[in-house]
């Protein structure tokens, strides 16, 4: 027996398609080939992952903020000894 390789997006889709519950799990296994253990753990995989997405916005944000502030701290650095040395 053959086994299938699927690619991320392919995952993906089927995922969020069995989140929707508009069909079965069942149904979309059928109509995909793939069998509903697989699409279950998919699903699983995708609300997981979900929680990370959030975390590295969260995670960008702070460190975004963070380069800003160290900028700052750079510049009023640079006008400090700007102001203190005579001309």
């Amino acid at each position: 027996m053959k086994r299938n390789s699927h690619i991320p997006n392919e995952k993906a889709k089927l995922a969020l398609e069995v989140l929707k519950g508009e069909c079965t799990l069942n149904e979309i296994a059928s109509e995909h080939g793939i069998h509903p253990n697989m699409l279950s753990r998919w699903k699983n995989e995708t609300i997981v992952g979900l929680v990370s997405v959030f975390e590295n916005d969260v995670a960008q944000k702070r460190k975004g903020k963070k380069e800003h502030e160290n900028k700052i701290d750079e510049l009023y650095a640079q006008i400090s000894k700007l102001t203190t040395y005579p001309r």
